[in-house]
């Protein structure tokens, strides 16, 4: 069984590597980010929450990422193992998780701000499937329309100039510590994710002595 913690700031391709991970080696892929983003698309109570927190600006609390990241964890699926991606988000949850889970590695994509903010504001999803593009690597095949299902693509509400520089300082000022908390249990692998996504993988499965990857199915044609 294999137990991943996949780290960066926005931007830093965590969510495309990490599935690609899980794909790879069954592993179960937990995002916080998209499990608030189901929960706004499907209009639930905290869809709600989130979406109101959002449009102010403000970044969805440490507290309801903890409550959404246990619960996942609690459903014990993850029979070969999970990565999860978007947690812990300080220096109390990391604590927790390494008392409670016994993590194999910490995959931490290093990305400069100034390159974040290039990808940040080039990022559009899918209104319809919520398929992530970016498009700086990807454009669709027809401008603002998805290529899988024809769904609008908007940006996210997160995606802005004014809520990036919060989140950007937000990431520094509580991850940072996390990285050292588990640095010193020597769990941290750091990754130069300015390279190509092909690469970023193969960089990743070395640092984990894994075999090479297969072909990223979600690649665009």
């Amino acid at each position: 069984m294999r137990k991943y913690v996949i780290m960066g700031v926005p931007g830093s391709g965590k969510s495309s590597q990490a599935s690609w991970l899980a794909r790879d080696l069954d592993l179960v892929h937990i995002s916080v980010g998209d499990i608030f983003r189901w929960n706004v698309q499907q209009h639930t109570k905290m869809g709600a929450d989130v979406r109101r927190i959002m449009a102010g600006g403000e970044l969805v609390g440490d507290d309801l990422a903890e409550k959404v990241t246990a619960q996942r964890l609690a459903e014990h699926d993850w029979n070969y193992g999970f990565i999860v991606d978007g947690f812990p988000r300080n220096a109390r949850q990391a604590e927790f998780f390494l008392e409670s889970y016994d993590i194999d590695a910490v995959i931490h994509l290093d990305l400069p701000d100034a390159e974040v903010r290039r990808r940040v504001l080039a990022r559009r999803l899918c209104s319809g499937c919520g398929l992530d593009y970016n498009l700086i690597e990807g454009r669709p095949r027809v401008e603002g329309k998805c290529d899988v299902c024809g769904g609008t693509l908007v940006t996210r509400e997160d995606d802005t100039e004014e809520a990036l520089v919060v989140r950007l300082r937000d990431y520094h000022e509580k991850t940072d510590p996390v990285l050292a908390i588990f640095a010193r249990k020597e769990y941290v692998l750091h990754i130069d994710a300015t390279k190509d996504k092909d690469e970023v993988q193969q960089a990743i499965r070395e640092a984990l002595g894994l075999p090479a990857s297969k072909p990223d199915p979600s690649a665009q044609p």
